[in-house]
């Protein structure tokens, strides 16, 4: 065999090597119910994670995603053999984790329901009504501004379902979260009477990943595929 071919040869087999270890490779996140973005329920696991898996399905890589609340979520996710945790937002990577560019997007708005007398001005207006707020995220500082200074305008509850009950039942005048959530689950509820009345920010949904020497590529790889 000529010095050529040999080459090509060993090439072909780097080639098939490089791609049958790559094929092989699974990441391991955690992410929480948050409709339809993420949920174990939805035949996708939400639309956000057919979109982070449809990302790395081009490297050859499966995807394992576990549901937890999101604050155990997070913590598990700092365990040996997890990549990180995702959907979340920058505001959401907490220290010991980077956050990729964004996979996906979401929003923060305002709504009430139907027969609110609020109006839109500006969030410092807003907080002298009774505001909803999910008690587990991290908002944007604006919001934590305005809700440090009126608490007793503040009422903190575990999820959305929670929030958009409290909502619609009219013991809220008006929430604070995602309104791509809020009316998922509204029309699943079978409920009708919330609306969106201001959006205050788009959000950009990150993979947070764990610091570590192993996570590095996978962190590069990941952000190479998104700039693509």
């Amino acid at each position: 065999m000529s010095k050529l071919g040999k080459s090509l040869c060993i090439l072909a087999l780097s080639i098939a090597f490089a791609s049958t270890a790559m094929a092989g490779t699974v990441w391991k996140i955690t992410s929480l119910d948050w409709q339809p973005y993420s949920a174990s329920t939805m035949p996708s696991q939400g639309n956000s994670i057919q979109k982070l898996r449809n990302l790395l399905k081009k490297e050859g890589i499966d995807l394992v995603v576990e549901f937890y609340p999101w604050a155990r979520a997070k913590e598990i996710a700092r365990q040996e053999g997890y990549v990180g945790y995702y959907p979340a937002w920058p505001e959401e990577v907490s220290e010991g984790f980077t956050a990729s560019l964004p996979v996906d997007w979401s929003e923060v708005g305002v709504l009430t329901h139907a027969h609110s007398r609020v109006k839109w001005t500006n969030l410092e207006a807003l907080f002298e009504h009774k505001v909803g707020l999910v008690s587990t995220y991290k908002y944007p500082e604006a919001i934590i501004k305005q809700a440090k200074a009126k608490p007793q305008n503040v009422d903190p509850t575990p999820n959305e379902l929670s929030l958009l009950r409290k909502l619609s039942a009219k013991r809220i005048e008006a929430a604070i979260t995602d309104p791509t959530v809020m009316h998922y689950l509204a029309a699943r509820e079978g409920i009708d009477n919330i609306k969106s009345l201001k959006i205050l920010k788009k959000m950009p949904l990150v993979l947070a990943f764990k610091n570590s020497p192993e996570n590095l590529k996978l962190y590069e790889l990941l952000n190479k595929l998104l700039r693509q």
